[in-house]
């Protein structure tokens, strides 16, 4: 007998996840690494340094710039987003606090729409269960929120979202409009307002955190999908669709008008860059990818049925096109950001089907990994405060030179509670409870979220002193004697000006105003250029500031002595 489901579910094993639970795991995830850490190298500060521009009223909001230098890319909704929070809750909070706010709310704004997505998916026709012949099967709403809190644990549990989900930039304005997008795919035709909303947010949303293009074939895909939905009226699918259509032409016509369109395909020609893409693609999805390829094999029949299951087609487009522009464009990590909700979704439907020896090795493999994580970490965090054991100090020590470790009770006590949590769990997880459908998902969510967690607390302040540009800037600005002048920024990229900006609260000035400036910091790689543009007999070399934890990364102060005649 061929099932039209592969899906074989009782009515006992789609109790839901404690909403507190699910609630304090979030909370767990979202909020540390935006709370007490200084903006880190490239990507974090730099767009900070634009937040900070605009807030301050130094630069136009539609083409911003950085002591004269344009952005690297064209998303503007990040920088106003930072800007405006930077504004409202000046003198309230830390100019890098207050612009990191929005951004947390976009990271919840993103785990709620992937669980919203899931559930609507999973209450679709196509995606329920068999029903058993006297009765017994999982019902629809409680199936779906079963289902739901799988695919919102099995993308927390995705290694490659943690770093990246946590930066003020627009990898996760793009992240979120694209969860925003992927509920409206779901939602559309049985719903109507947030749907329509959030389609509409979406699409916008991509366009002006730069990715008009992704816009425009995510949403014609969406489009699509809704319009061959099973199980809805004729007139709710036109609507629906053509809703979806309307917005998708408006964002396209959006990116037209102010000029976003950008081709930036790069080729991946050395097997040493197609090497990097494999690794990237097995630990920065882990472990939705496996479980995904599980689902594609279990699903097939309908997947290549004429019938267009949406549960199934919609999460694999959405994949698709981000494992596209992973492949096609750079930074090929931030790309594949963007597909882990629509994995997380196929994942999810990985597990009605899953055999009870796999989800038991995950559980092994999971509780390894993480305890050993969890442990090492706790580990060099002793080594720091007390050099013992000795070899992980002197590592440290040798990584980090200079480093002086400092100790919180508070993000002590937070490390402390979250180990004891992971304990607990652990041993939840291996009692006789009852079968739960997303029980195989919580140790792998769980561990992330211990992880990252430890992280942004015992190891916080070392983070700081090695991702951070304050300590080399502070070595900078002490070398600079009069501070009302104005300094020149010789050969350096825009995470350097903005961290002169934001740490040595320096007067940066650019390059074309070199004649009234006495001061220049320069990159020393720089340095056969920098002798051509500023010949020693008029300027003398003040200071050679090296990062800590690179020796390799210095930054010249150079001071004029004699002006031209």
């Amino acid at each position: 007998m061929i099932h039209p489901t592969p899906a074989i579910v009782a009515q006992s094993a789609v109790r839901p996840l404690p909403r507190w639970a699910l609630l304090l795991l979030c909370l767990a995830y979202a909020v540390p690494g935006f709370v007490g850490r200084d903006p880190w190298r490239n990507a974090d500060i730099a767009s900070f340094g634009y937040m900070r521009e605009l807030a301050l009223g130094r630069t136009s909001w539609m083409d911003p710039l950085l002591v004269g230098v344009p952005p690297d890319g064209d998303g503007l909704l990040p920088y106003w987003l930072g800007a405006w929070a930077i504004q409202a809750l000046d003198g309230w909070l830390p100019a890098e606090l207050a612009a990191r706010l929005p951004f947390v709310a976009l990271l919840l704004l993103t785990l709620a729409a992937t669980w919203y997505s899931v559930y609507y998916l999973a209450r679709s026709p196509g995606a329920q269960p068999v029903a058993f012949a006297f009765g017994g099967e999982a019902q629809p709403a409680d199936y779906a929120r079963a289902m739901a809190d799988a695919g919102l644990l099995a993308f927390i549990a995705c290694l490659g979202l943690a770093q990246l989900s946590h930066e003020t930039t627009s990898y996760l304005t793009q992240l979120c409009c694209t969860a925003l997008l992927f509920y409206a795919g779901s939602a559309m035709p049985w719903r109507t307002a947030w749907p329509t909303f959030t389609a509409i947010a979406g699409l916008l949303g991509l366009v002006l955190s730069g990715a008009p293009t992704l816009a425009v074939l995510l949403g014609l895909g969406c489009a699509w999908l809704v319009a061959c939905t099973r199980g809805a009226t004729l007139r709710n699918r036109a609507v629906a669709a053509g809703v979806l259509l309307a917005a998708t032409v408006a964002a396209a016509a959006l990116a037209l008008q102010l000029d976003l369109w950008r081709w930036r395909i790069v080729r991946f020609e050395d097997l040493k860059q197609w090497q990097s893409l494999v690794r990237l693609f097995i630990w920065f999805s882990w472990p939705a990818w496996p479980l995904t390829l599980w689902t594609l094999w279990r699903w097939r029949q309908q997947i290549l049925s004429r019938e267009w299951h949406r549960h199934l087609l919609l999460p694999l487009w959405f994949a698709l096109v981000a494992v596209t522009a992973t492949l096609t464009t750079q930074p090929a990590d931030r790309a594949l950001l963007l597909g882990l909700p629509a994995l997380a979704a196929l994942a999810a439907f990985a597990l009605p089907t899953l055999r009870r020896s796999i989800a038991a090795l995950i559980d092994w493999f999971t509780l390894l990994f993480f305890s050993a994580s969890a442990i090492g970490i706790w580990v060099v965090w002793l080594a720091v405060q007390t050099g013992v054991p000795a070899k992980p100090a002197a590592n440290v020590a040798k990584l980090a030179p200079g480093y002086v470790p400092s100790f919180s009770l508070l993000a002590f006590g937070v490390a402390l509670a979250a180990t004891a949590a992971w304990c607990l769990l652990v041993v939840w997880r291996a009692a006789r409870n009852r079968p739960a459908i997303w029980r195989s998902l919580v140790l792998p969510a769980g561990g992330a979220t211990l992880g990252w967690l430890l992280m942004m607390t015992l190891w916080l302040p070392l983070l700081n002193y090695g991702r951070s540009f304050a300590p080399q800037v502070a070595g900078v600005a002490a070398a600079i004697t009069d501070r009302d002048s104005c300094v020149v920024g010789y050969g350096l990229n825009r995470a350097q000006l903005a961290a002169l900006l934001h740490h040595g609260q320096l007067h940066m000035v650019p390059t074309e105003q070199l004649a009234q400036c006495d001061w220049v910091i320069a990159d020393a790689s720089a340095a056969p250029l920098v002798s051509a543009l500023l010949p020693p007999a008029q300027w003398q070399e003040m200071a050679s500031v090296s990062r800590p934890t690179d020796r390799g990364d210095r930054m010249l102060v150079l001071r004029r002595t004699a002006r031209k005649r």
